[in-house]
């Protein structure tokens, strides 16, 4: 998973606002208002380690998606409260493989195969359309991700303002990805040029 974030002048650089881990197998990623993400990711924690306490064993990425919508779904329903406003991409592997969700504020979750959210995602979820495919490596899929970041951008390897997460199908534990080895998946977006 990945996000674009540009951090003011004397901002820290090296933290991530907008990618959370919830537990060792499952990252989520956040466009909209973040202090909305951060409270539903610590709920996410908390619903995480609670599966695990009572089932000893980790918990399905689309049970943890379904307790966001559910929640998120709760603030719709009565006066006095505000729907949450952000949008959050799951992504994890589990027992059943890999996974990736989106909920959005209105309570809905929806299972894909690849996904954009935020400014501009109609845009970058049609340019994932047409290079995306199910076999691609980590490599390539991370440069597909920096690549649909910039699809705007005149510079199109461009990594300043990006920021990515990982969950490999060997290790199956979230990581974040080094400043490296996003300058390593950068050099290979040029098979993703979409003119």
């Amino acid at each position: 998973m990945a996000v674009e974030e540009k951090p003011r002048t004397l901002q820290t650089k090296n933290i991530t606002q907008k990618i959370f881990q919830v537990d060792y197998h499952i990252g989520v990623a956040a466009a909209g208002y973040i202090p909305d993400a951060r409270v539903q990711v610590d709920g996410a924690r908390f619903f995480s380690q609670g599966n695990r306490m009572t089932y000893d064993e980790s918990v399905e990425i689309g049970t943890v998606a379904k307790y966001l919508a559910d929640q998120a779904h709760q603030f719709t329903q009565y006066g006095g409260v505000r729907p949450n406003g952000v949008a959050m991409i799951i992504a994890g592997i589990d027992q059943k493989g890999e996974s990736v969700y989106v909920t959005d504020p209105s309570g809905t979750y929806v299972q894909f195969s690849a996904i954009a959210i935020g400014a501009g995602s109609d845009d970058v979820n049609e340019f994932l359309e047409k290079f995306y495919n199910k076999d691609m490596s980590l490599d390539e899929a991370a440069a597909l991700a920096i690549a649909a970041i910039n699809l705007k951008a005149d510079k199109k390897d461009d990594i300043d303002n990006v920021k990515m997460a990982k969950i490999t199908s060997a290790s199956k534990v979230f990581e974040k990805v080094s400043e490296d080895d996003l300058k390593n998946y950068s050099q290979n977006i040029a098979k993703f040029s979409s003119e």
